[in-house]
């Protein structure tokens, strides 16, 4: 599956409720930059939306379960025995074939279904979701085209903690010698997207604790929040080359000849 489709799947899921009027309204607001800003974290999403014909702007939220520590465990260590995998998302890129690790894990980055899924909006119209809703729902499919890293907050794994966790992941395999690590072939489907709306003037203060997953849920959740930015491209990074490459055979007092090489990357002038 391609970026494209994860965004196209993302929608299809909450245009099944076959509400076309709004959803069009939804996608021309944010289309024309009604949703003023767009945060993911841990299990919720949070818009600001002020739609042409709204006095303030409203706050959306559309909440979804973060897997939990087991089931992340299950699907990094799928992601470290596929080496294409772990070095495309060390090097910042969303690996083509990556939907097939979360499958063969019995997951989906998006949700399959309705039920998955919690909505409210501050504006309080029915039926939900409202136009605003629909508007920051075509926000989020446009943020996971662009940084796929979006879905994986989500879902309870930012950016840096996925990455951090695949680089250990990796020096234990090349200390301990695990043939795995060569790389297991799971075949295909693919993933990614990131739109940027930051706040404007003239949004009204919605009050504190509206954009917190516990006060969502009522109960404590990640706070990890991200706000979405623009599209990021290749992370480059003096030290990746150590990260693309399969992990070397070598080990010296315990630890990967890699870790010992790393300062000496780090300290190269980037070109």
């Amino acid at each position: 599956m391609s970026d494209e489709r994860l965004s196209l799947a993302f929608l299809g899921t909450f245009e099944s409720l076959r509400m076309g009027p709004t959803f069009a309204r939804g996608r021309r607001d944010e289309r024309a930059g009604h949703v003023r800003s767009l945060t993911i974290s841990g299990s919720l999403v949070v818009a600001l939306v002020r739609g042409p014909d709204d006095p303030v702007a409203f706050r959306s939220r559309i909440a979804l379960r973060a897997f939990g520590a087991s089931e992340w465990a299950r699907v990094e260590e799928d992601l470290v025995r596929e080496a294409r995998f772990a070095a495309d998302l060390l090097a910042g890129r969303m690996p083509p074939g990556i939907g097939r690790v979360f499958q063969a894990a019995g997951l989906s980055l998006v949700p399959l279904s309705l039920d998955e899924v919690a909505m409210d909006c501050t504006c309080e119209r029915w039926p939900m979701p409202c136009v605003h809703l629909a508007a920051t729902s075509y926000a989020l499919a446009r943020s996971f085209e662009e940084d796929p890293f979006g879905a994986f907050t989500w879902r309870g794994r930012g950016r840096d903690e996925l990455l951090l966790r695949l680089r250990e992941l990796r020096s234990a395999r090349a200390v301990t010698g695990d043939p795995a690590a060569a790389g297991r072939s799971l075949a295909a489907d693919g993933f990614a997207s990131s739109d940027e709306t930051g706040a404007e003037e003239g949004v009204t203060d919605l009050g504190d604790g509206l954009g917190d997953p516990a006060a969502f849920w009522g109960e404590g959740l990640p706070p990890a929040a991200a706000p979405v930015g623009g599209r990021p491209g290749a992370v480059s990074r003096p030290d990746a080359l150590l990260d693309q490459l399969d992990p070397p055979g070598v080990a010296q007092d315990g630890r990967p000849i890699s870790d010992l090489l790393r300062p000496a990357y780090l300290v190269l002038p980037e070109e």
